[in-house]
Parts: C-alpha cells; structure tokens; sequence
C-alpha cells in the first residue's frame, strides 16, 4: 500500500513539474506581521501575525511578561487599540506604564477564573476593532489551561482569519497546538550578579535589593507558519539586562526607586 502511494505521489509531481514546484512540500505563508520591539525575538520570529493566534509559553521568570509589555507597547504607540484579559489580576498598570505602553488605548479585562477569560475573549473578538488582543493565561494553574477543549482555541483562531487583529495567548504549557500560526517557548537561563564595586557606584546605599546585573532568556520556535527571512535560526537566546545605570544600552532593563522594581523597554 505504501509503494503504490509513493508511486502515485511521484506520477502528480513528475506530472506537475515545472508549473508547481514540490506540490506537496509544506510551504510557509507570507503574512502581515508587527514587531515585538525586541530585535532579537524579532528577528528569529518575524514578528506577530495579524490574523492568526501566537502562543508564548514558558515557566515562571523565562521572559513571558517581557514580551507581553513589548507587544502592547508596539501595538498601542501605532495607535492601535489593545485589549489584555488579565486571567488572574495580575497586570501592573505602573510597570507597563513604564515599558512604554498607552494605557490609554488599553482595554484591560481584569478576571478570575479560566472561564471568564474564555469568554471574555469571545466577546472582543466578536466586538471586532482591536489590533491585539492578549491573553494572560500564564498565572492560572498550568493543568486548569490544559483541559479548555481544542475546540475553543480552533474557534478563536476562525475568529482572527482574514482580520488585522493579532491574538496572544501566554500559558506555561503549549495548548493551543496546530491552531497557533505561530509558537514560541522561552527558558530562563544563567543569572548575572553586579560586583559589590559597581553596586555601590550606581545604587544608593540603602537599597538592598539591587544585586542583579542581568538575566539570560532563550527562546526557541516550536511552530511558525510564517515566512522567516533566509538564514534565520529556529533557536536564539537574547540576553535581558537588568541595571538602571544611564551606559545601559540593552533592549529591557530595570529601574529601582526605593527598592521597587518597575519593568521598563527601550
């Protein structure tokens, strides 16, 4: 049975030559794409699909909210109106604030349980006008987020066809499989220290809290639909400096006032 398939499937492509090249070889769609405003995920992704759903997943401290704040940073400064269904009311208004996101354009859904997101999202979806629409799933119970039906995340994904609104879902597991056009995982790396020298030149000495130079976040495409520029890796890791220090010259760092950390992207 197998040597009649291969035979039929080397008739169609002998007979399609040179009119369709490699008919049954998957080939990835060219689709409009925004930035996440990180050069490095920008570049190995190619950006967020609009109409289509991103997964983002990964364990806690691995860069999730990182990428949360640079998408709705990018999305609301084009103007775009953005909406976050918060799936535990967990979003710090403050700390996007400073990543650079308009909290004006931001319509912030603030939830409880998996079942308030999910219908929170229907209802914007089918409201239609936003240009991103996220997902904050990652705080809730990673077993919770497993059991939605696959069904669900193939209805959100009809929902964005054909339509400029990018649908992103942060989860520590990936969920949504083959409905996703695009799926990135993230890993927290190797933590670096700032020498007691440094520390003392830059902080003041009453703040405590202020040890950690920067964080190594690596970020792997599990699944892309998308067409990457030649030459681009499915797995890159970029480095998230964390200082408050005015020679800073990294894509996220950290500012300290009074020994409370506040996000911030360049």
């Amino acid at each position: 049975m197998a040597g009649n398939v291969a035979a039929l499937r080397f008739q169609i492509e002998t007979a399609l030559a040179g009119r369709v090249p490699a008919p049954f070889a998957p080939r990835p769609v060219q689709v409009e794409t925004a930035p996440f405003r990180i050069a490095e995920v920008d570049a190995l992704t190619g950006g967020l699909p609009r109409g289509g759903l991103t997964e983002i997943c990964g364990p806690p401290c691995s860069g999730r909210a990182t990428l949360l704040l640079s998408a709705l940073a990018s999305g609301t400064a084009h103007a775009e109106a953005c909406a976050l269904v918060d799936g535990r009311d967990s979003f710090d208004p403050h700390s996007a604030e400073a990543a650079g996101v308009k909290l004006e354009r931001l319509l912030w859904v603030r939830c409880g349980n998996i079942d308030q997101c999910l219908r929170a999202t229907d209802l914007l979806l089918q409201g239609g006008g936003f240009g991103l629409i996220a997902m904050d799933l990652s705080v809730l119970p990673p077993k919770t987020v497993r059991y939605v039906p696959l069904n669900v995340w193939f209805r959100f994904r009809r929902a964005v066809e054909r339509t400029s609104t990018i649908l992103l879902l942060l989860d520590q597991e990936s969920n949504a499989g083959t409905c996703a056009s695009l799926v990135l995982r993230l890993a927290s790396e190797s933590a670096h220290w700032l020498e007691p020298k440094v520390r003392q030149a830059v902080f003041p000495a009453n703040c405590c809290a202020c040890l950690l130079d920067g964080a190594e976040i690596q970020a792997q495409v599990v699944r892309s639909r998308l067409q990457i520029a030649a030459g681009a890796r499915k797995e890159r890791s970029f480095a998230r400096r964390q200082d408050a220090g005015p020679a800073a010259n990294f894509r996220t760092k950290t500012e300290w006032s009074y020994g409370k950390e506040i996000a911030k992207t360049k």
